[in-house]
């Protein structure tokens, strides 16, 4: 990078400025912050409000300081790369100022005084209990891409996706040792290569041979609903498979050939031609999908589904770390780093946060609604509702699946706590019972499964904290769904 580079980004999800003079300890919450979010950069050198050229050659004491934080105030020590750059300062003398590049990590890490952060926008968020022990959760998952793929060999890997993609980003030595050295992507443990599930997704020639469900679907209704049986309404039905840039590509290709234009003579008396989605918006929801897939959910593929009123694009996993429907233009984690850096490589994935933000601009300048997202248990809905009908319609929609729309807010944090106080529980019960509550998204059915999977207990204690919850009046079973499904009531039903 460049000085002038450095000076003309915003500080934002991925970058900030730091004085030179800034402690220690305030440095030490950016890197934790950084480290469980989707890693960043630092610069060293540059007052973070008045973007002040300070550098860091006359201050080398201070410096050093700084450059040991990762390591003496970060627990786990947090990995950082660092690059120096050259600057004139404010003084007109040469200098440096220094970049410390964070990675995003698979730990959770904290400060010396225990403390976890999570970057969130241009600002480092200090996390509760409860959003640490879902972070903890989502780390897990994200450890996934980095998991070695047993019987994979380096043949499995087509060594010219690899050239081509370090060819896109500079990379100046070749492409083996590309995958030795950066990522994980190659590891060689015990005289035998390891090669990683970001490898073979990214880089495989035939990856649905290790993860036959890692592929893209598209299925075409006639009309607005999902029928089944005699009444069956699939008129086109669709696969993509390959790597992860060739399903991407291919399924956006081939949305756009189903999608309707209308032409009309505009008022400058030119005609115009009006597409029914935004080109932006179906490319991506479908690369959001693909970029934030929990692929450890082996059960089942993405699913694209268009009817004549919208386009739903089924993506297994719920929304990633501590990403909720409404905060989701603000908060931004990574649940596959690697692959989202590969697809930002290739335009397809912007900054974090823009996507979303243009998603909203455009479907709202065609005078369409934003984009509604929904969640069950292990799948996470993305719907965009077209001109023909911009409100949809909770008796006929095959997504609602009995639950209310995502606006409907379940019960607030306090009707929940007083509902608890009425009873005689410890406090570790109240805690987990807490922790479900916030563990939960709105309208989100659960059971003692995924109780169990939250609070990484028992069956007998997730059951219990089902029963308690019932006991409470805070949930409501769901018709349809299986034996022990509930979702918690909503802010509509407590009102009534």
């Amino acid at each position: 990078m460049t000085i002038e580079e450095v000076l003309a980004f915003d500080e934002m999800q991925i970058f900030d400025r730091k004085s030179i003079h800034i402690e220690p300890r305030s440095l030490a919450v950016t890197i934790v912050a950084f480290a469980n979010a989707d890693g960043g950069t630092v610069a060293l050198g540059i007052s973070d409000k008045t973007r002040r050229i300070e550098g860091t050659d006359y201050d080398i004491r201070r410096l050093n300081e700084l450059l040991t934080v990762p390591y003496d105030l970060c627990e786990p020590t947090v990995q950082v790369a660092i690059e120096k750059v050259p600057c004139i300062d404010d003084k007109g003398r040469d200098n440096h100022i220094v970049l410390m590049h964070i990675e995003p990590s698979s730990h959770v890490h904290a400060n010396q005084a225990d403390e976890v952060y999570l970057r969130v926008g241009d600002k480092s968020k200090k996390l509760g209990f409860n959003d640490r022990l879902q972070l903890t959760y989502d780390k897990g998952e994200r450890f996934f891409e980095d998991k070695p793929v047993p019987e994979a060999e380096l043949d499995d890997l087509d060594i010219d996706l690899v050239r081509e993609y370090i060819r896109k980003i500079g990379y100046q030595k070749d492409a083996m040792a590309y995958l030795m050295e950066n990522k994980g992507f190659v590891k060689k443990k015990e005289g035998k290569m390891q090669i990683s599930t970001a490898a073979i997704l990214l880089f495989g020639k035939d990856p649905q041979n290790f993860f036959p469900r890692a592929r893209i679907r598209f299925i075409r209704y006639d009309g607005t609903e999902e029928r089944f049986g005699a009444e069956m309404n699939v008129v086109k039905d669709v696969v993509f498979e390959g790597n992860i840039l060739k399903m991407v590509m291919d399924s956006i290709a081939y949305l756009d050939t189903q999608i309707k234009e209308k032409i009309y003579l505009g008022k400058d008396g030119l005609f115009v031609t009006e597409e029914e989605y935004p080109k932006f918006v179906r490319q991506e929801i479908i690369v959001n999908a693909v970029t934030h897939r929990a692929y450890s959910i082996s059960g089942t593929d993405i699913q694209i589904k268009m009817f004549d009123d919208r386009i739903v694009v089924e993506s297994p996993g719920k929304l990633p770390g501590l990403v909720r429907a409404d905060n989701i233009q603000s908060t931004h984690f990574s649940r596959n780093p690697k692959i989202a850096e590969f697809l930002k490589a290739y335009s397809y994935v912007k900054e974090y946060g823009e996507g979303v933000d243009r998603m909203c601009r455009e479907m709202s300048e065609a005078g369409l609604q934003g984009p509604q997202y929904y969640t069950n248990a292990f799948l996470l809905q993305t719907v965009v509702y077209n001109k023909e009908k911009p409100t949809f319609d909770s008796k006929k929609l095959a997504i609602q699946d009995e639950r209310s729309a995502i606006g409907h807010k379940k019960l607030s944090i306090e009707i929940l706590r007083s509902a608890i106080k009425k009873q005689n529980y410890n406090e570790p019960t109240i805690k987990n019972l807490i922790a479900i509550y916030d563990a939960i998204e709105t309208d989100q059915i659960f059971g003692a499964p995924e109780v169990k999977n939250i609070l990484k207990c028992s069956m007998s204690t997730s059951k219990e904290i089902m029963k308690k919850l019932r006991d409470i009046e805070v949930v409501r079973s769901v018709k349809g769904k299986g034996k022990g499904k509930y979702r918690f009531v909503n802010s509509e039903e407590i009102e009534k």
